[in-house]
């Protein structure tokens, strides 16, 4: 075999990192809400997204799902520009978002997250009903499978909201403040979740706006206020001096 077609038959190498976002600004009526952020995330971690009010961490995700159009920037996962078609990265939006009057059961919202492998045409079968069931099992709500999703604490419609995402199996999760308005043991149990998905090589993207608790559930950080002011392992991103660029005469009391 000449070196030409040994080139060109040698494997791909594999993305160094599960999502890239590179150049990225978004302004609403020309204010920047994001200015020229730049973010990569590997695999097989959990990484938090930081900062005080306003600072555009709701847009930044939703800036990369396609939702929010930027004014410059793309975003990569794997290696390769970021398709909703691709089904490569599954969405937990904020529980205040939803419209939780929609007539539909818990196992009904969970098996949404099927829908995107079988197309508009093609109904779930057994298989995507074997993996809903299981989704709900895994967050602890299978006893509550056919209840409706309106008449579920908070804490229930977020791990109803966890399986649909579950369902989707993507290699990248971004998910928009999971923890807010959720009781204590659901905490937890989201927690529990998140370092399964870490465990099984996904990189976990997570909206948070409790700084104490960020140390101890996430590996990295990306601290944010419009800018990017550091991402990295979580103690070295939300650094007293990192903080105080971020949060101003606020930080106090914030680094520890």
């Amino acid at each position: 075999m000449d070196p030409a077609t040994a080139t060109a038959l040698s494997p791909l190498p594999t993305p160094h990192f599960a999502l890239e976002v590179h150049d990225l600004t978004v302004a609403y009526r020309d204010k920047p809400v994001l200015w020229d952020v730049d973010l990569a995330v590997p695999p097989g971690v959990l990484m938090a997204i930081v900062g005080p009010n306003g600072a555009g961490k709701t847009t930044l995700i939703k800036a990369a799902l396609g939702l929010v159009r930027p004014v410059s920037g793309r975003v990569l996962v794997n290696g390769v520009p970021y398709s909703p078609r691709a089904r490569s990265v599954a969405y937990v939006p904020q529980r205040g978002s939803v419209d939780w009057d929609f007539p539909a059961t818990a196992f009904d919202v969970a098996l949404m997250g099927t829908y995107g492998a079988l197309g508009w045409f093609c109904r779930p079968g057994k298989a995507e009903r074997n993996a809903t069931a299981a989704a709900l099992e895994r967050v602890g709500m299978s006893a509550f499978a056919e209840r409706q999703i309106g008449q579920l604490s908070g804490g229930q419609q977020q791990r109803v909201f966890l399986a649909r995402a579950l369902v989707q199996d993507a290699p990248v999760y971004l998910m928009d403040e999971p923890f807010q308005g959720v009781d204590a043991v659901t905490e937890r149990a989201i927690v529990d979740v998140l370092r399964d998905l870490r465990a099984r090589g996904r990189a976990v993207v997570v909206v948070h706006h409790d700084l104490h608790t960020a140390r101890e559930y996430f590996d990295r950080a990306a601290l944010l206020n419009v800018r990017l002011i550091a991402s990295g392992p979580v103690d070295e991103a939300l650094s007293e001096e990192n903080l105080r660029t971020a949060y101003g005469a606020r930080a106090a009391g914030l680094a520890r």
